[in-house]
């Protein structure tokens, strides 16, 4: 009881000190304007109690959508359609001798609106609810940010060393930049949809903020085909034979950066001529959400392929007869292996590919901060065991440290007048043996 009274009173402080977290100002806000004018409402029956005591006719009525006034016997009252809906339309009551009529068209034909299911959130819940997504921003925020610190200084790292230049490495130096730029714009992205000063008022939206949705759903995009590229290179390098890396290469760039471009155009323009509302943020008709959606199942199941293939093959090549002995020392092997493979290649997000719709708010909410947290960290993990932890990487820090070191250290130290290693005696990682003890079998 006291941990929920402490993390509403965080929220409650960040909500009040921090006005840039808010999802929509609160004039905006369909929830916050249905408890004002409830509140407003129940203010004039307790005024109509006072002045009508003994007075016929119909008593103010909140319907949980609509203040009724005061009426006599045989008046007709309407009403417009709840402002918190914005639709226009009018509803009518009549006051008769039992008391207000049932509203008349109903508020479903009136409005346009199903309103049994909508609209009914009882305080508690309200506060739940944006307790929760203040929570969960507040979680991948922070995933966002560890990801693109490490990454910059990873990407800066392969791109100092010029011995690491490789096709292998440039590859993985596109997927880092990929992580980056989709962490930055899903920084910009929130900072522009969740503005809450007079930038966009309500409906009025510019079109900044259609463009910085656009750009972080094409750096999105962009990320997933880096990752199938990555997929396709080692699966090539471990089943096929590349001839021309460097002609490989172009289609790798045309791929992960080209692809996403004309799949964004389509969206872009089904979006305009179809449901030009808001940020784009909506979702009202679901084909034109799908144009970005199958892309990425595409992406997430050819990857998969890719992935069992390559567990597959490893598999075998630890039972040759040369390598039975340490099933142990295999084991390991086989389990780092895989621990690499899972996050170059997204494999993780094959569990959220086919996820219901129509699931619990708990459940929704339970696994919305599992994918949430994966994909904000998932960036820190590729950088951590493919640059910080890479053999190359470590060797040739090791080695620039030994040179920045002072010449007096390597007069008194023998061992450190031998030269630098050639780029072939690197140490190698552990898709670079997959690959050579491929070439050898």
């Amino acid at each position: 009881m006291r941990l929920w009274t402490l993390s509403r009173a965080a929220v409650a402080f960040l909500l009040t000190f921090c006005p840039h977290v808010k999802a929509i100002p609160s004039e905006c806000d369909p929830e916050i304007q249905w408890l004002k004018e409830e509140e407003n409402c129940y203010s004039v029956i307790h005024q109509d109690n006072l002045t009508h005591t003994d007075s016929t006719g119909c008593s103010v009525l909140w319907d949980h959508l609509n203040c009724w006034p005061h009426a006599q016997l045989g008046e007709t009252v309407s009403q417009p359609c709840p402002t918190f809906l914005r639709v226009k339309g009018d509803v009518m009551r009549n006051c008769t001798e039992a008391g207000w009529s049932e509203p008349f068209p109903p508020y479903e034909l009136a409005c346009g609106y199903t309103l049994n299911n909508t609209l009914h959130f009882p305080a508690d819940i309200m506060l739940m609810s944006h307790e929760y997504f203040m929570w969960v921003r507040i979680m991948y925020s922070v995933g966002y940010s560890i990801s693109l610190i490490s990454l910059i200084f990873a990407l800066t790292l392969l791109y100092m060393f010029r011995k690491l230049h490789c096709t292998r490495n440039f590859i993985h130096m596109q997927l880092f930049l990929s992580f980056i730029l989709r962490a930055a714009f899903i920084f910009i992205r929130d900072a522009v949809l969740h503005n809450s000063q007079d930038y966009y008022h309500c409906d009025s939206h510019p079109p900044g903020c259609k463009v910085a949705l656009l750009l972080s759903n094409y750096c999105i995009l962009a990320n997933y085909s880096w990752l199938l590229v990555e997929g396709h290179y080692l699966h090539s390098l471990i089943h096929l034979s590349l001839y021309s890396q460097r002609k490989r290469l172009h289609w790798y760039i045309s791929l992960g950066w080209g692809t996403p471009v004309l799949i964004i155009i389509v969206w872009s323009v089904a979006k305009y001529l179809q449901e030009n509302e808001g940020c784009w943020e909506t979702r009202g008709n679901s084909w034109i959400w799908w144009i970005l959606r199958v892309p990425v199942f595409l992406v997430i199941i050819v990857n998969l392929v890719f992935f069992m293939r390559i567990i597959r093959t490893l598999v075998r090549k630890m039972r040759a007869p040369d390598m039975i002995g340490n099933e142990f020392k295999q084991h390991r092997k086989l389990a780092k292996s895989t621990l690499l493979l899972v996050s170059l290649f997204g494999v993780q997000y094959a569990l959220f590919t086919f996820f219901p719709d129509e699931v619990s708010i708990l459940t929704f909410q339970i696994w919305n901060a599992i994918e949430l947290a994966m994909a904000s960290t998932q960036g820190f993990i590729v950088a951590l065991l493919y640059c910080f932890l890479n053999g190359e990487v470590q060797h040739e820090i090791k080695r620039r440290w030994r040179r920045w070191q002072p010449k007096k250290r390597f007069h008194g130290d023998p061992r450190m007048h031998n030269g630098s290693l050639s780029h072939s005696g690197l140490p190698l990682t552990q898709i670079s043996l997959l690959a050579r003890a491929n070439n050898m079998s």
